[in-house]
């Protein structure tokens, strides 16, 4: 356990009817994808009044700078490939520390019932009679495709996006998935965890039908002043990955929309980058 030292920046708005948060509760909280200004206010709110923050790899230590003076940050963050804490024992550790009589505050990465395993950890909770509260967070399925100038929907491209991971919990190319299902039926595919098993995985979409030149994009660390965006096509994918030496974490989204970042890259436009709709059908008003 580190002891957090580090202050508000500035008090939380006043007026605001900010719940209680009690002893002996648990709040699982999202961080939201990366940028501390993506916070909801809720999770900052827990943020200065939590005994202990329960929290994972991907929140940042900017985030965990908001914590109140006096609280407790113990770390429970699982990392592919690497020695990482067991699910059940983090839901139980949540259970313990709650019965001690403290404001547990669980604070994922993203939103914590996308992908986040927070349905897990509640049904712990409630199967202990431990009281909780959800604060749901910006997913990086959203956010993070957001900040990389890709929207999930557009009316002209897409009406269906399908939010899917890469591996099971074995570390699997997940069985329950109807790959051909998925492949045929969303204009946009939105993958998380999927770099490990890439290759295989944009194999089954084009056996499936998918084009071998559809747009993909690859976003690592989203939101963050180190973000970075590969530009590919389904066939390219894996081996651009490895090419570029591109690692976890990262978001894999496929689809026409990807085609739409020349005009939408508002992040890289502060950068001087010159945005454009040349090429782009469906930028008129309606």
């Amino acid at each position: 356990m580190i002891p957090s030292s580090s202050p508000l920046s500035q008090s939380l708005p006043a007026g605001l009817p900010f719940p209680e948060f009690e002893p002996g509760w648990v709040w699982l909280a999202g961080a939201g994808p990366g940028d501390p200004g993506l916070l909801t206010l809720h999770a900052w709110h827990a943020l200065s009044h939590a005994d202990v923050i329960v929290y994972d790899a991907l929140v940042g230590p900017e985030i965990l700078g908001l914590a109140r003076p006096g609280s407790v940050l113990e770390f429970a963050g699982k990392r592919g490939g690497r020695p990482s804490p067991k699910q059940p024992d983090i839901s139980k550790r949540l259970v313990e520390l709650a019965q001690q009589g403290l404001r547990v505050l669980r604070l994922k990465g993203g939103d914590p019932f996308v992908f986040g395993r927070g349905g897990e950890e509640a049904l712990t909770l409630v199967e202990h009679k431990v009281p909780f509260r959800v604060i749901p967070g910006i997913t990086a399925g959203i956010g993070g495709l957001a900040y990389a100038g890709i929207p999930v929907t557009h009316r002209d491209r897409n009406h269906a996006v399908t939010f899917m991971t890469g591996h099971s919990a074995s570390g699997l190319v997940p069985d329950t998935i109807d790959w051909a299902a998925v492949a045929r039926g969303s204009p946009v595919i939105i993958m998380y965890m999927a770099l490990k098993h890439l290759a295989i995985i944009a194999d089954r979409f084009i056996e499936a039908g998918r084009p071998r030149d559809q747009a993909v994009a690859i976003v690592t660390n989203a939101t963050l002043p180190n973000q970075h965006v590969l530009e590919t096509t389904l066939e390219r994918c894996a081996a651009d990955v490895t090419a570029n030496g591109i690692e976890p974490p990262a978001m894999v989204v496929v689809g026409d929309v990807v085609s739409l970042r020349p005009a939408l890259d508002w992040l890289g436009a502060l950068s001087g980058r010159q945005l454009t709709t040349d090429g782009i059908s469906g930028t008129g008003a309606g």
